[in-house]
């Protein structure tokens, strides 16, 4: 049998010691000095003095090492330097760690953690190296880039705001914006109250100041308006300077109007996009004032689409403005403007914007209207004929909603401007109003007591027109109890102003 053999003793790990770790990389820059200086840090924490005769010379010839004095020396005396210093193990000097500064959120980059600090190196090392691409892209601009350049320098640009830690903007890193220079807001020294702008309006009002004061009329021009519109519908010189592009482009009046068609549908309460549509309008009849087919096509069109905004809100004050100014402009003082508003009237009887333009369309017909007759004076000019007929269409819609004031608002008006008296209609108005000389009075419509309380004034009925007034102010319309009081108080003086 085979002797057993000795079994090899167990080798006892050796133990390594760690990676000391540092918890800024301004500690550890300063650890690898002082390393780097064992024999100055000995001089500092033991003394000169205590120095055994060894470390007095390897002292010396750190500092010989340190101040580069060596270097004076003839060539054999050099290399008997540095054999000395192998020999007694003295470590070549570092530098003083200089100040690292600060990053750009202002943070100290010493107080990095040494992981950090090799991170934003690496950071920095990728931004110079983007920067460089970047530079050498815009130094070919004269030479003209090709669409996949351009799209590479968007992404470049894109990463090196990211690597700056910071969003760049819309502008800043699209090439074709390079030319310009943003202007800034000057809102004076001490402004009291400057108004916080998101970073993406400033950036493109910035540029849009830039090209205004350039006065540059180009199709990016209109890109950059409605960027800003879309941030801000409200900014007038925005508009004013995009209908100046559009004119000086000779750009598509009706691709505009398009447009514009989906932004007021965004913004129903906006002044604005009104006035430049008005100015847009007012550009495209002087090139189609001579064709009629044209004129009826465009009328047609803005009709259609102001019955879009109506659906969203039928008492827009903006829209019936506008819808005013292009009867005039296109003389749509027709009946198939009265038949539109009358559609609108159908869905709503109450609306009182429909009857005001209604009263609008048929006085202020210019072919058979006084000119400059007000909506509350007579005009014998009218034919009879429009007055019988708008008669009777106020009529009609007071049976719908006998308490809706509008129609006898308008059947006012209308004996107006035909010059014929309230009293006309007084058995009309009785309809809705009925006051016995005895018993309970039947009132199904307050407007209607109002009208007749007129009536009896005109024929100087005054006891049956205060009472008409009496029980408006204490029964059917309390709320203004005041102003019928006053009302009342007038009838046996000085003569009753029936337009009241």
């Amino acid at each position: 049998m085979a002797p057993k053999t000795s079994k090899a003793p167990k080798q006892q790990a050796k133990y390594t010691e760690s990676p000391k770790e540092y918890p800024t990389i301004a500690a550890k820059l300063e650890a690898e000095y002082l390393a780097s200086r064992p024999y100055q840090v000995l001089k500092e924490t033991k003394g000169f003095s205590k120095f055994i005769s060894s470390e007095k010379i390897a002292y010396a010839h750190s500092i010989l090492l340190e101040t580069g004095a060596w270097r004076t020396w003839a060539a054999p005396q050099q290399k008997e330097f540095w054999k000395l210093v192998e020999q007694q193990k003295i470590p070549i000097p570092l530098p003083k760690p200089p100040s690292l500064g600060k990053d750009q959120r202002g943070i100290d980059l010493g107080s990095y953690t040494p992981a950090e600090y090799k991170l934003y190196e690496r950071r920095e090392r990728d931004l110079r190296a983007l920067r460089e691409k970047s530079n050498r892209f815009r130094i070919k601009r004269a030479q003209g880039w090709t669409e996949e350049e351009v799209e590479e320098e968007r992404n470049r640009r894109k990463l090196l705001g990211h690597l700056q830690g910071r969003k760049m903007g819309i502008y800043e890193r699209d090439p074709e914006w390079d030319d310009v220079i943003p202007l800034e807001q000057d809102d004076g020294d001490g402004a009291l109250a400057a108004i916080a702008y998101s970073d993406e309006y400033a950036e493109a009002m910035g540029y849009l100041r830039a090209i205004m004061a350039a006065k540059e009329y180009s199709p990016r021009v209109l890109g950059l308006t409605e960027h800003i519109i879309s941030l801000n519908a409200s900014h007038y010189t925005v508009w004013l300077y995009r209908a100046r592009t559009l004119f000086a482009l000779e750009s598509s009046i009706e691709a505009e109007l398009e447009w514009m068609n989906k932004v007021a549908l965004d913004n129903q309460k906006n002044y604005q996009i009104w006035h430049h549509r008005q100015i847009l309008i007012d550009n495209l009849y002087e090139k189609i004032s001579s064709d009629h087919t044209a004129i009826e096509n465009l009328a047609d069109t803005e009709t259609a689409f102001m019955a879009r905004m109506f659906d969203e809100d039928s008492k827009n004050y903006h829209v019936w403005s506008y819808r005013q100014y292009l009867v005039r402009k296109l003389d749509l003082f027709n009946q198939k403007e009265i038949e539109s508003i009358q559609t609108l009237l159908r869905s709503d009887i109450k609306n009182n914007s429909a009857w005001s333009h209604r009263f609008f369309v048929v006085f202020s017909d210019p072919k058979i209207s006084t000119p400059g007759s007000l909506a509350t004076e007579r005009d014998f000019n009218m034919p009879s004929e429009i007055i019988d007929r708008e008669i009777e269409f106020a009529k009609s819609a007071t049976f719908d909603a006998p308490q809706n004031q509008s129609p006898w608002n308008y059947l006012r008006g209308v004996l107006t401007k035909g010059s014929r008296k309230l009293a006309t209609q007084e058995c009309f108005a009785g309809e809705f109003a009925k006051i016995p000389k005895e018993g309970e009075e039947d009132v199904k419509s307050s407007h209607a007591l109002d009208f007749l309380a007129d009536v009896w004034a005109e024929k100087k009925e005054f006891e049956k027109a205060e009472r008409a007034l009496d029980l408006l102010a204490d029964k059917y319309d309390r709320i203004r109890k005041n102003y019928w009081m006053f009302k009342r108080s007038g009838l046996r003086g000085s003569e009753l102003n029936l337009s009241i």
